[in-house]
């Protein structure tokens, strides 16, 4: 993979400017109307837009996939063909972490049937913690392309080409989603025998 130094690190300088501005809408910015599916596709898209421009999906979220979460119990069903402010953050929430975890182990994260005062908190607690996230994925990215990116400080993580920056993120994004379903498998109460199955 052979890249233009000068536009990787222009494309990165770009995308680290908008996720440091980047948030999930607040609960009470949430609709709570009753929208219906091709309102809430068009409102996720509006939420969740943090993809560079050249990177999105033409259909990051379809009326099949909402049907299928509902189906697999992943979200709430809708009222009468409607969603309301507890489902879009439902869907908020799994289309933040569907990249890191498998959908079945997210229901075992944020189970379907919270009363709406309970989704309130689990939602906001994700907010602010998807937030903090985001500006440390910034840091992380500065540090680790300090080089691509012209910075003086260079670490022991860094790399200096595009090549070596998508490797580590891949590998970076293996151990978490390692780590999530790991975390997400453990059963209270039973404790592993050996190092080998852990």
């Amino acid at each position: 993979m052979t890249n233009d130094q000068e536009l990787v690190a222009a494309k990165l300088r770009r995308w680290k400017n908008y996720l440091l501005k980047f948030e999930l809408p607040t609960w009470d910015n949430i609709p709570d109307i009753g929208l219906y599916m091709e309102q809430v596709i068009v409102l996720l898209k509006q939420y969740l837009d943090y993809l560079p421009p050249d990177l999105k999906e033409a259909q990051f979220i379809t009326p099949a996939t909402i049907n299928n979460y509902v189906r697999m119990k992943v979200i709430p069903e809708p009222v009468k063909k409607r969603y309301y402010r507890i489902h879009i953050a439902y869907l908020i929430m799994v289309l933040t972490m569907k990249e890191g975890i498998e959908i079945s182990l997210i229901r075992k994260l944020i189970p379907s049937d919270l009363e709406e005062d309970a989704m309130r908190i689990v939602y906001e607690d994700y907010a602010t913690l998807h937030r903090k996230i985001c500006k440390y994925f910034v840091e992380l990215l500065s540090d680790v392309a300090a080089p691509i990116l012209k910075h003086d400080e260079v670490g022991e993580l860094t790399v200096d080409k595009a090549d070596s920056l998508v490797s580590f993120s891949a590998v970076l994004s293996g151990f978490s989603h390692l780590l999530s379903e790991k975390l997400l498998l453990l059963e209270p109460g039973k404790e592993n025998s050996t190092a080998s199955e852990d």
